[in-house]
């Protein structure tokens, strides 16, 4: 089985920055043609023109993925470009830091909706397609470390991320039998932009006194010595994108440099 994505037709959402544009970007420079969806639009232009002068094939859609006909939009976008799509990253994530007493009803609907009601979209959306194609295809979603591991001022995002594991798992067991390969990548802590909106929380929130220092407490104990960097995740996409995982699916493949889960 070759690992190769040469040629692949991939979406990834949330690909303006952070884990996603790495993820795109290592997509792009395995030979992958790689649309860039992002809730803004000059963002994933942006991103989406230096790939193409990195020598990348990549194009650039506005996306909001808490929206059944945008994402239906972007798949169709996609094929009307490139005549088929071969792979779905379901990325696009957001977090809040709040005490678990203080999270309101439009806090959980908030995260709830992207970062769970968008995977099950986006899975869906994506599996109609790969049907319509005659079967097969890759559907990779990301959830996190705090998908196996609840944190208590971060629980309405945990419990978004335990979501999408459940909806990998649920999805994997319902289009086997199209041959559709469904899977989860749950990083550790990322050094990303949201990890900086993240650590701004604690401190805003009176958790840390400092800026950085919830970072750096949950980055203390990784065994590999070191936080994570976006492109650490660029190696098990392309994996998980290629014919090399084709007996692969219902998987949350934890890459985290030795997080210590309690």
């Amino acid at each position: 089985m070759s690992n190769s994505v040469e040629g692949r037709v991939v979406i990834v959402t949330g690909a303006g920055r952070g884990i996603g544009r790495s993820i795109a970007e290592g997509l792009a420079q395995a030979g992958a043609r790689v649309v860039i969806a992002d809730i803004a639009a000059d963002t994933a232009e942006t991103t989406a023109a230096e790939i193409r002068e990195a020598g990348g094939q990549a194009i650039g859609l506005a996306v909001d993925v808490t929206d059944r006909a945008s994402t239906r939009a972007l798949i169709a976008r996609t094929v009307a470009e490139h005549g088929r799509l071969d792979a779905m990253f379901n990325n696009a994530g957001i977090a809040q830091v709040k005490p678990f007493n203080d999270i309101t009803e439009d806090d959980w609907h908030r995260v709830m909706d992207v970062n769970a009601m968008g995977v099950l979209i986006g899975i869906q959306e994506a599996a109609r397609q790969f049907i319509a194609q005659g079967g097969g295809g890759k559907i990779v979603n990301t959830a996190s470390i705090a998908g196996k591991q609840g944190y208590e001022p971060l629980a309405h995002y945990s419990a978004s991320k335990f979501a999408v594991v459940a909806l990998t798992q649920a999805a994997a067991r319902a289009f086997g039998k199209h041959g559709i390969c469904v899977n989860a990548i749950c990083p550790g802590v990322v050094a990303t932009d949201m990890w900086k909106l993240i650590d701004k929380g604690f401190k805003d929130e009176g958790l840390t006194s400092r800026d950085n220092e919830a970072f750096e407490g949950f980055s203390a104990d990784i065994l590999l010595g070191r936080p994570s960097r976006p492109e650490d995740l660029a190696g098990v996409s392309i994996f998980l994108a290629s014919a090399g995982s084709d007996y692969m699916t219902g998987q949350s493949l934890v890459v985290d440099g030795g997080m210590v889960l309690l």
